[in-house]
């Protein structure tokens, strides 16, 4: 799904997947400094004050140093020669077809560049939603966390909503990843059998998470190092925190789970009514096509708690502000089944859908 060289192939061990992937992230931080990618970031967010501009020259005298520190180590031969990547695309200039296809995709990526995402209007769509009484009630240690999450995500990715959904994805699917373990530990151990049919729910929310990352990642979410670097670790830290949660209290593990998913409608609502028209301009990524779009909506269905066996959900996917709106809902259906896996009503779901499930004939 991801390597270029062996797409789809068993690795041979994790010794080996350590060292390939220690390699290229290397060298993608070597041209992180050598290229300096961060100046995209300051080109988002221009310095406004006097700080902003102290702290972007700060900012600047790392990335130099760390740049001549990099040439000094090639000039010694410590390190490898590096040079930029091939970013040149060959088309014949009798085919115009490809030529057309070349300044399609330029247009697309100028466009994705304009997308616009406002921190204050998110924190007031859901200071709205709170007084309109669809707030989560949770501990203060549990808000202290789910703020400060937030709170970086507002500083890293300010005017690059794209990059935020990419990190917010990555991080988004860790939760399922820790109940499907301590699922699996309680049945090993023996101790608990019942939660077979609540692993098929977890997978299915993190399948469908996935192809939101895939979303992003086609949409060029992932390309700065840094940004690679801030939600991978996140992510991992992420995981083993709710792993540990979910020992202690399961239903805390939900909560947690249930204001973040929140925290993405209303992030995706406020970016899909901010760039509407500029949305419908462009068209789906092939990934969301195909997961949309399919014949074969794999577990689809499944991760929709709240949605009727007999009438289920099938979204359209003719534009990019169809995806953003579909993974919009896709999120709230999230946060319907985190709070179903708190009241326990998650169960007569489970139930109802057994029951009332289409039967084969025989």
């Amino acid at each position: 799904m991801y390597s270029k060289e062996v797409d789809g192939r068993i690795p041979h061990n994790a010794f080996q997947l350590a060292w390939s992937n220690f390699q290229e992230e290397l060298r993608a931080l070597r041209e992180s400094f050598r290229f300096d990618e961060y100046s995209s970031i300051a080109e988002a967010n221009p310095a406004r004050s006097a700080l902003g501009r102290a702290v972007y020259g700060v900012g600047q005298v790392v990335v130099d140093g760390f740049g001549a520190l990099d040439r000094a180590l090639e000039k010694g031969q410590v390190l490898e020669p590096l040079r930029p990547r091939p970013m040149t695309v060959s088309v014949e200039p009798e085919d115009a077809q490809g030529a057309q296809l070349i300044n399609e995709c330029q247009e697309i990526r100028v466009k994705l560049k304009q997308l616009k995402l406002s921190n204050k209007a998110v924190w007031d769509r859901e200071h709205a939603r709170e007084k309109a009484g669809k707030g989560v009630k949770t501990p203060w240690f549990i808000k202290g966390v789910y703020l400060s999450l937030c709170y970086l995500l507002d500083f890293l990715f300010d005017n690059r909503p794209v990059q935020r959904f990419w990190f917010l994805e990555t991080v988004a699917r860790m939760p399922y990843f820790s109940y499907i373990t301590m699922l699996h530990l309680y049945e090993s151990f023996g101790w608990w059998r019942a939660g077979a049919e609540l692993r098929k729910i977890h997978f299915a929310e993190e399948w469908n998470e996935l192809h939101h990352l895939q979303i992003m990642e086609s949409l060029g979410g992932d390309q700065l190092w840094f940004d690679r670097f801030a939600a991978l670790h996140a992510a991992v830290v992420y995981y083993w925190i709710l792993v540990a949660l979910y020992v202690f209290s399961p239903e805390l593990a939900y909560n947690f789970s249930e204001l973040i998913e929140y925290h993405a409608v209303d992030t995706y609502g406020e970016f899909v009514d901010a760039n509407e028209e500029l949305l419908k301009s462009l068209p789906p990524p092939l990934v969301a096509a195909v997961y949309y779009r399919s014949p074969d909506l794999y577990m689809f269905d499944s991760f929709q708690t709240s949605q009727s066996v007999s009438n289920p959900r099938r979204p359209t996917c003719k534009s990019l502000y169809d995806v953003f709106r579909n993974i919009c809902d896709d999120e709230l259906e999230h946060v319907k089944t985190m709070r179903a896996c708190q009241d326990s009503t998650v169960q007569q779901d489970i139930v109802s859908r057994r029951e009332d499930g289409p039967r084969v004939g025989l």
